[in-house]
C-alpha cells in the first residue's frame, strides 16, 4: 500500500485561494553560496527520469476507479494499431514502463459540478479522493509515494513518485484557481502543484477543466479561464540552489517545465458536426462490432503518437501500390490531420490569444476524445444534441528554453511597434521604408518567411529539447508518447496519457557536504586573513579602589573600574588598542554613555560636523599601529546625580568597539558611587552631621529624624571661608600689587562670583574643583585641597564657583517655587494698581513671605549677609582719594546687568556698591530661586528676571541707593 509522507493542510474550502505560506528559511551567507554553486559540477550528476502525465473527463459517474489502473499504469486497453493484433499489444506494458519516476494523473468531474450542491459546498468530501487513491495505489507498484494532492470541486490532481525518486523531491507546493461562477467559483479552473526535482529543476503540473460551450463567447472564456489560471496561480517561496530564500513565491512561467493537461474544451470550428461524424464513421464503424466478436480486441485504427510506432512504422504490403498513411487519402491519419485544421486551440494558439507562449503538444494521431455514448468504444454522442467530436483533452507541456524565446520575439516585436511609432510621430512616412528596401536588401535572407509564433510543427516526431534551467543546469527533455484509450468505455470521454524522458543534473547530497566543506573552510581562510582585527589592553589601575570590590573580584573583572567615583572629580582610564591583523583596521566606539568622554592621541575622522561629538568619530589603524584611548568618566547631569545617591542606578555599562567588517570588542565598566550633598534638599542638608554626608544615613520612611543645624553646613562654610579670603584678598592686594595695578574687582563688578575667562579656560581648575567638592562631602578643611602657593585671590574664586554649583544644584532651592509664587503675585498686583511701597516694608513682607519654611528662610539671610559684607569691604577697597577728580573716576564693568550711568549715584563710592549689588543680585537670583520659565516669551522671562533679582537687591541696598531700581 502505497503512503503519504504527511497530512498536508489544503486550501480548498474556498475555490482560487492561494497556498499557505510556509517557506522554509536559511540563513547562507552569500559568498559560501556563491562559491559552492561555481563548483555545482562536483556534486552534481546526469539522472534520467520518466514522467507519465494522464487525464480523465469522468463526467461524474461513479465506479470508473477500477478502469484506472488498465489505462494509467498497466497501459491496457486503448491503443490498438492498424494492422496489428490488438490482443497482443494490449496486454503489453509501454516500453520502459518499470522506469517511470513520476505519475500524474489529472482527473475532472470527479463530483457531478453541474450539481449546485456540488458548486457551494463550502468543503471538499475526502472520500471521493481517497477513492481515487486507493485504486492508483493498489496499481501502482509497491514503494511508490503521494507527494502532492489537490482538490477543487470536481478537479483532482495526485502526483506519485517512485522510491528512488522521491528523496530528490523537495518544495513541494500546491494551489488552486477557481474561474467558474462569477470568476472564482470552482466548476471550472484549474489545480496546481510544483516540485523541485534533485535541488536543481523546477516541475509544474497544472489539471485544468476549461468552460464548455461550441459557440464563440465559451472560446472566449476559455482563453480567459486559462490566462486566469497562469495568472492567479501562486506557490510557496523556495530556497534556490544557493541557499538563498525567496520573498515571494513563484508562479507558473518560472519553472523549468510545465504540464498542463486536462479537459481544455476547445471544439472544431468551421465545419459542421455531422460532417466530423461521416469522416470518422468510415473508421469506427467496425469498433463495437469487432470488440464484441474478438473477445475485446479492437484491429481498426492506432491511437497512439509514438514516434516509430503504428502508423509510422506500418509493416509494407507486396502491393507495389502501397501507400503511406499520410500519403493515403483513405487513411486515418489523413482525416485525423485534416479535422485537427479546424481544431480551435490550434487557431487560437497561432493567433496569439491562448498558450502562446511556448506551449507545446505531441502529434495527435488518435481519434477525438470526446464525446462517445457510454459503454461504446467508437460510437459518437447519439443523443438528441449530437455534440460533434473534437479533442477536448490534451496534454501540453513546455520547457523554459521555449518560453524565454517567447518573451524574446516578444520583446523585439514591442521594441520594433515602438520604433514605428517613434518614427510616424517624427513625420518619416512610406518614402523612408521604401528606401529602406533599397538599400537594406540581404541575399542570405531573400525569401525567408516573417517570424510566426507557430515555429513548432505539431505533426512532427518530438526531438529532445536542451534546456537551461533557472538555476543554470543544462537538463533534455522528450516526449516519448502521447495517446487515447478507446477501449475505456465508462466515460463520454477518453482518457489521455504522454510519457516524457528527462535528463537531469540532479546534486548528490554526499558530494555536495565534501564540496560545502572545502568551500567553507577555504573561504574561512580568506576571511582571517582578509579580515580586521584588534586586539584591546584596559590599564589595571588600584588608584581609588573602591573599599567595596576586594582585590580577588578586581582580578576577575576583565573591564575598566573607575572604582570609587565622586561628583565632580572625574576619574580617568586607559585603554590600548592594537592592529594585529594583516589589514587596516577601522573602528568606533559605541554606546558611549553621557558621563563618558573619549579622548585618543590617534587622529580620527569626524562624522558629523561637531569636534565634540565622539561617538561619531572613526580611527584607522594601520597593520602593527596601535593607539592609547582615555576614558573620563564625568557625571554632570544632576538628575541622574540624584538616582545615584537614592541608590536609583548605579555605574554599569558595556562600551562597544565596533571594528568594520570585524569582530567587535565589549568592555564592560564599572564604578562605585559615593554620595555627595549636590543635588540635594535643603531639609536633607540640616540633617547630616559633622563628618559629612558620606556618614550621613538617609532616614528611613516613617522614622523622625531631627535636624542638627539651621542652615546646610555645606552653605554655612562655603560663605565662611569666601568671606574670610575675600578679606584676606583685599589685604593682600594692598601690599603686594604694582602700582597702577587694577584688581580684579575694579574691573568686574561681579567679583569673585563671575568668571575671569583669562583664569578659567580648558578646565584648568577642574581637579581642584572637584576636591573642594570632595572637602564638602567629607566635611574636610578647604586648606587642604589647595596647593600652598595657590594665592587666596584664585582660592575664592575658585569657593564662590563652587558655591554656585552647590546652590545651583539644590533640588529644591533656596526660595522654592511654592515660596516665590506669593512674592510674584504681590509683584505683578501693585504694578497693575501702580502701588507704591516703601524699602522698608518691601523688606519686610519678602521675610515674612519666607518665614513660612524657616531653613529656607535662614539660608537666605545667611546668603544676604555674605553677599553685604563682600559689597560693603569691595567698595571700601575700590573708594576713590578724595584728592581724584569724579570726571576721572572709571566705574567696574557691570557684566551680569546692564546699567546707565545716569541710573548710578553722583557719588563714585555709591555707584561701585550699586554697580556690585546690582550684579550679585543677578547672579544669586539665578540661583537661589527655583522657578520654571516653562512656555514663557522673551519679554516674560525678562519681567520675572528683574522682579527675582529686586527680591535679594532690596536687602543689598537701601533706600537711597535703591530708589530707582524699586519694583
Amino acid at each position: 500500500m502505497v503512503s503519504s509522507d504527511k497530512e498536508r493542510d489544503r486550501f480548498d474550502a474556498i475555490p482560487g485561494a492561494f497556498p499557505e505560506n510556509d517557506t522554509e528559511t536559511g540563513s547562507t551567507q552569500q559568498s559560501l553560496s556563491q562559491a559552492l554553486f561555481e563548483r555545482r559540477a562536483e556534486y552534481t550528476r546526469p539522472k534520467n527520469l520518466r514522467i507519465k502525465v494522464g487525464t480523465w473527463n469522468v463526467a461524474g459517474l461513479k465506479g470508473l476507479e477500477k478502469d484506472l489502473g488498465a489505462w494509467f499504469v498497466e497501459a491496457k486497453g486503448g491503443d490498438s494499431r492498424a494492422g496489428a493484433d490488438a490482443t497482443a499489444h494490449d496486454d503489453a506494458p509501454l516500453a520502459n514502463e518499470a522506469e517511470v519516476g513520476i505519475y500524474a494523473l489529472g482527473l475532472q468531474e470527479v463530483v457531478d459540478i453541474n450539481s449546485p450542491a456540488e458548486a457551494l459546498r463550502p468543503f471538499t468530501d475526502p472520500s471521493v479522493a481517497s477513492r481515487w487513491k486507493e485504486a492508483i495505489e493498489s496499481a501502482l507498484p509497491s514503494g511508490y509515494q503521494l507527494v502532492a494532492e489537490q482538490q477543487l470541486t470536481g478537479l483532482l490532481l495526485l502526483i506519485y513518485v517512485s522510491p528512488t525518486i522521491r528523496p530528490q523531491v523537495s518544495a513541494i507546493s500546491t494551489t488552486s484557481v477557481g474561474t467558474g461562477l462569477m470568476g472564482y467559483m470552482g466548476n471550472k479552473g484549474a489545480v496546481c502543484a510544483r516540485l523541485v526535482l534533485g535541488e536543481t529543476t523546477r516541475l509544474v503540473f497544472v489539471n485544468c477543466h476549461l468552460a464548455a460551450g461550441a459557440d464563440k463567447t465559451a472560446l472566449e472564456r476559455r482563453n480567459w479561464d486559462a490566462a486566469q489560471v497562469v495568472s492567479r496561480a501562486q506557490f510557496s517561496p523556495i530556497n534556490d540552489v544557493m541557499g538563498l530564500s525567496q520573498t515571494n513565491g513563484e508562479g507558473i512561467g518560472e519553472e523549468d517545465f510545465a504540464f498542463w493537461f486536462g479537459d481544455l474544451n476547445y471544439r472544431l470550428e468551421g465545419i459542421p458536426g455531422e460532417d466530423v461524424r461521416r469522416l470518422l464513421s468510415i473508421h469506427t464503424k467496425d469498433l463495437d462490432w469487432k470488440e464484441d466478436d474478438a473477445e475485446g480486441s479492437i484491429e481498426s485504427l492506432d491511437s497512439s503518437s509514438e514516434p516509430n510506432a503504428g502508423l509510422d512504422d506500418p509493416v509494407e504490403p507486396k502491393d507495389s501500390c502501397y501507400l503511406p498513411p499520410d500519403e493515403d487519402p483513405s487513411s486515418m491519419e489523413t482525416t485525423v490531420l485534416s479535422l485537427l485544421s479546424h481544431d480551435e486551440l490550434h487557431q487560437q494558439q497561432k493567433a496569439g490569444k491562448a498558450f502562446t507562449d511556448g506551449w507545446k503538444e505531441g502529434p495527435i494521431r488518435f481519434l477525438p476524445s470526446y464525446k462517445y455514448d457510454v459503454g461504446k468504444v467508437g460510437v459518437f454522442d447519439t443523443s438528441e444534441k449530437r455534440r460533434a467530436p473534437s479533442w477536448c483533452d490534451r496534454i501540453l507541456y513546455r520547457t523554459r528554453a521555449a518560453k524565454l524565446q517567447y518573451d524574446a520575439r516578444l520583446q523585439e516585436r514591442e521594441e520594433a511597434k515602438k520604433r514605428d511609432e517613434e518614427l510616424k510621430a517624427k513625420g518619416i512616412g512610406a518614402a523612408d521604408d521604401d528606401e529602406s528596401v533599397l538599400y537594406d536588401y540581404d541575399p542570405e535572407t531573400d525569401g525567408d518567411a516573417p517570424a510566426d509564433y507557430d515555429d513548432y510543427d505539431e505533426n512532427q516526431d518530438p526531438e529532445p529539447e536542451p534546456v537551461t534551467t533557472k538555476e543554470g543546469f543544462h537538463d533534455e527533455i522528450k516526449l516519448e508518447h502521447y495517446t487515447s484509450h478507446l477501449r475505456i468505455t465508462s466515460s463520454d470521454h477518453k482518457p489521455l496519457d504522454a510519457t516524457f524522458t528527462l535528463v537531469y543534473d540532479a546534486v548528490i547530497p554526499e558530494l555536495k557536504a565534501v564540496v560545502h566543506k572545502e568551500v567553507a573552510k577555504e573561504l574561512d581562510r580568506q576571511e582571517n586573513e582578509g579580515r580586521p582585527s584588534i586586539t584591546v589592553v584596559i590599564e589595571r589601575s588600584h588608584e581609588g579602589q573602591s573599599s567595596k570590590s576586594s582585590d580577588s573580584a578586581e582580578d576577575k573583572f576583565d573591564g575598566v573600574d573607575f572604582n570609587d567615583v565622586q561628583f565632580s572629580l572625574p576619574p580617568r582610564r586607559n585603554i590600548s588598542i592594537a592592529n594585529t591583523g594583516q589589514v587596516p583596521a577601522k573602528f568606533k566606539f559605541m554606546g558611549i554613555p553621557t558621563w563618558l568622554t573619549l579622548r585618543s592621541d590617534h587622529s580620527a575622522t569626524k562624522a558629523s560636523g561637531s569636534s565634540d561629538d565622539t561617538a561619531q568619530e572613526d580611527y584607522t589603524l594601520e597593520p602593527g599601529d596601535a593607539c592609547n584611548i582615555e576614558l573620563k568618566l564625568s557625571i554632570e547631569d544632576i538628575d541622574f546625580v540624584r538616582k545615584l545617591n537614592k541608590g536609583l542606578v548605579t555605574i554599569d555599562e558595556v562600551l562597544i568597539v565596533s571594528v568594520n567588517n570585524g569582530r567587535d570588542h565589549f568592555i564592560p565598566i564599572r564604578g562605585h558611587w559615593l554620595p555627595t550633598s549636590f543635588g540635594r534638599t535643603i531639609d536633607e542638608l540640616i540633617k547630616v552631621p559633622e563628618g559629612g554626608v558620606r556618614k550621613y544615613q538617609l532616614a528611613k520612611p516613617g522614622s523622625n529624624q531631627q535636624a542638627r543645624w539651621s542652615v546646610p553646613r555645606e552653605i554655612f562654610r562655603l560663605s565662611e571661608a569666601i568671606e574670610t579670603l575675600t578679606e584676606r584678598t583685599l589685604a593682600d592686594w594692598g601690599m603686594t600689587s604694582a602700582s597702577g595695578q587694577k584688581a580684579p574687582w575694579q574691573h568686574n563688578a561681579g567679583w569673585p562670583f563671575v568668571k575671569d575667562a583669562r583664569y578659567f579656560k580648558d578646565d584648568v581648575h577642574e581637579d581642584v574643583l572637584g576636591r573642594i567638592c570632595e572637602a564638602l562631602d567629607c566635611d574636610t578643611p578647604f586648606d587642604a585641597v589647595f596647593e600652598a602657593d595657590v594665592s587666596a585671590m584664585l582660592r575664592v574664586e575658585l569657593l564662590g564657583e563652587v558655591l554656585l554649583l552647590f546652590l545651583t544644584n539644590l533640588e529644591d532651592g533656596v526660595i522654592t517655587q511654592a515660596l516665590y509664587k506669593p512674592l510674584e503675585d504681590g509683584f505683578t498686583m501693585r504694578e497693575k494698581a501702580k502701588q507704591h511701597i516703601s524699602h522698608d516694608d518691601e523688606k519686610i513682607w519678602i521675610l515674612e513671605t519666607l518665614s513660612k519654611a524657616p531653613s529656607h528662610n535662614a539660608t537666605f539671610l545667611l546668603l544676604l549677609s555674605m553677599l553685604e559684607r563682600l559689597a560693603r569691604e569691595i567698595t571700601t577697597a575700590s573708594k576713590p582719594d578724595d584728592n581724584t577728580p569724579r570726571s576721572s573716576v572709571e566705574l567696574p564693568a557691570s557684566p551680569q546687568v546692564s546699567v546707565r550711568r545716569k541710573t548710578l549715584s553722583r557719588l563714585p563710592e555709591v555707584a561701585i556698591r550699586q554697580l556690585v549689588c546690582r550684579n550679585y543680585a543677578a547672579v544669586f537670583a539665578d540661583v537661589v530661586i527655583k522657578v520654571e520659565d516653562g512656555k514663557m516669551k522673551e519679554k516674560e522671562k525678562g519681567v520675572r528676571k528683574d522682579r527675582m533679582t529686586r527680591v535679594i537687591e532690596v536687602f543689598l541696598l537701601d533706600e537711597v541707593e535703591g530708589r530707582r531700581r524699586q519694583v
